[in-house]
């Protein structure tokens, strides 16, 4: 479930964007500090942080140089009715991805994190290599089958990786041999056939198929 979290000292606007947000069936964390905000939002990485400026603890602009420092990735989209011209542009420029004023409308503010969280979304997308129910994450170096993710060691993730790059294809040992250990030819070693071994325990017996005396197909369907 994608996280959200919103930092704004107004608590009963917090409740609020906090309910409309979790009708659109994102998990929401809330903060009304500046500064437990941030330790917040450094502890748990929320796919989108909605900030407002003037805050307790620490000032919202503090609160977005801190994270943008920490984590250029942060996706941050500040929430203030400041009328301050300079100090907008400041926040877009120092790394926020959107900047809403208050008063605002409740669907503006969900359709502006819905574009942000769907960039994040495309930007995975071509991260990603998918055949039948399984998912390779190419940055996380993942394996995602059937919705739960599971763990690959490095061999594992770059065999399995050659195979959903050439699917139906045959791609003989010699060839696994050379892409995922670095050998030109070996005919005694049997790291290959150990190793698709334990990828058939994480992908599903059936997936990975044995061609007799040349090497493996991986099944699109």
């Amino acid at each position: 479930m994608t996280k959200i979290l919103v930092i704004d000292d107004e608590p009963d606007l917090v409740r609020f964007v906090r309910r409309a947000l979790e009708a659109e069936g994102y998990q929401v964390l809330t903060s009304t500090n500046g500064l437990e905000g941030l330790r917040l939002a450094l502890d748990q990485h929320p796919a989108l942080i909605v900030l407002d400026l003037a805050m307790p603890g620490m000032h919202g602009e503090a609160v977005l140089s801190a994270l943008v420092t920490q984590d250029p990735s942060y996706r941050v989209l500040i929430l203030s009715a400041t009328a301050d011209v300079q100090l907008r542009i400041a926040c877009l420029e120092q790394g926020a991805v959107d900047f809403v004023a208050k008063p605002f409308a409740v669907r503006e503010l969900i359709a502006r994190a819905r574009g942000r969280l769907g960039e994040d979304a495309a930007n995975r997308r071509k991260n990603r290599l998918r055949v039948g129910d399984i998912v390779l994450d190419l940055e996380a170096r993942q394996l995602v089958v059937d919705g739960r993710p599971t763990l690959l060691a490095k061999r594992e993730f770059l065999l399995l990786r050659h195979l959903m790059t050439n699917p139906d294809a045959v791609c003989s040992r010699q060839e696994l041999l050379s892409e995922v250990w670095g050998y030109d030819f070996d005919p005694s070693t049997n790291v290959v056939d150990v190793c698709v071994g334990r990828l058939r325990s994480k992908v599903g017996p059936d997936l990975i198929l044995t061609v007799r005396n040349v090497g493996y197909q991986l099944q699109s369907a």
